[in-house]
């Protein structure tokens, strides 16, 4: 019987990957004393290296793999598009691929990727809150790593990635803050799914504002969606209805003078909601999302919102994979600032 690489592992006492690491050559580097082991333990056993394995473990392939949550969402085919035109310049290929925002479906383009000795991976998608999920894809990624592939992250996906960090806190923050200064008391917030981390850091940085500015819980209404168009266009409506029932029993239940939409596309449907019930913007009800898609500006009116560099996130993210010294390894972090922009859809609260 063939003696197989979990054989020579089992007799050098380490484990499966580190010995993978020495046989199949990969670019992560292990100490001398155990590469010496697993060495003689391979010769002892007459360990035949797999010329496949060895290939796959040097990742030298001429692709770079997207993963993103939708290619048809106007924020993810940014990024994409910074991503490419990085790959490109540097002489390689980019492949997208859509999750939906699903961890499964995900965790299975991770192992595709893997297969197809992709150079690198991009995580362009918004990491999970679930840890179960997260730490299933960490365990894939470190797999593809430990066979000389490279990740790196757009937004948080925890220590040990090469990550471009928008920062989505301080820009919710900072909206919020504006929005204030308008007078603004009675706020609605349309944030993403809970599973979405970067739903998480973004609501987080508005509610921090309210609540340094004296605002409550009553004053600020939280409601949930998929970050598109629909879910910002049902969650709207769910908020007026709301106020519109409390209002004819008596309740506390004005309308907001203000629903920041946690992504834009999301505000594209606030929009949409509030032109087919007849709601004035900004004379009744002001608009502001977040991201500055290009769409922001085509809207009517045209949309308030937090300005990301989104094609340039995608280039660094390339960039930092590339980088022989900044890559995944170090666990590097670029930070990237994010500016409010001010448009016609917010004014003065009524």
């Amino acid at each position: 019987m063939a003696v197989t690489l979990g054989d020579v592992a089992r007799h050098a006492g380490v484990s499966l990957a580190t010995a993978s690491r020495v046989l199949n050559g990969s670019a992560r580097t292990v100490t001398e004393e155990l590469s010496a082991k697993v060495r003689a333990s391979a010769d002892a056993l007459g360990y035949l290296p797999n010329a496949p394995a060895q290939a796959l473990a040097r990742a030298t392939g001429a692709t770079i793999g997207v993963l993103l949550h939708d290619v048809a969402d106007p924020y993810f085919g940014a990024i994409a598009r910074g991503v490419g035109d990085a790959a490109a310049r540097a002489g390689l290929l980019s492949l997208v691929t859509s999750t939906d925002g699903d961890p499964e479906r995900e965790l299975h383009a991770i192992r595709m990727l893997h297969a197809q000795r992709v150079r690198a991976i991009v995580l362009a998608g918004s990491a999970y809150t679930d840890p179960e999920a997260g730490r299933r894809i960490d365990e894939a990624l470190a797999a593809y790593r430990d066979q000389g592939g490279i990740v790196t992250a757009i937004t948080d996906h925890g220590p040990g990635y090469g990550t471009v960090l928008p920062d989505n806190r301080g820009g919710a923050g900072q909206l919020t803050t504006e929005l204030l200064r308008l007078g603004h008391r009675r706020i609605a917030v349309v944030t993403g799914p809970e599973r979405m981390r970067v739903a998480r850091e973004r609501l987080d940085g508005v509610l921090e504002a309210a609540a340094a500015a004296g605002l409550g819980g009553e004053e600020v209404l939280v409601e949930r969606a998929e970050f598109t168009r629909d879910g910002g266009r049902a969650a709207v409506a769910r908020i007026l209805d709301r106020a519109d029932r409390a209002d004819r029993t008596g309740g506390a239940g004005a309308r907001p003078s203000v629903v920041i939409a946690l992504s834009d596309i999301c505000a594209a449907g606030v929009l949409a909601e509030l032109r087919e019930r007849g709601i004035a913007v900004p004379e009744e009800i002001s608009v502001a999302g977040f991201d500055d898609i290009p769409l922001a500006t085509d809207l009517a009116p045209a949309l308030s919102t937090v300005r990301l560099p989104l094609a340039d996130m995608g280039a660094e993210a390339v960039r930092l994979a590339l980088d022989p010294v900044a890559g995944s390894a170090t666990g590097r972090q670029v930070a990237v600032a994010a500016e409010v922009v001010l448009r016609a859809s917010t004014a003065q609260a009524p």
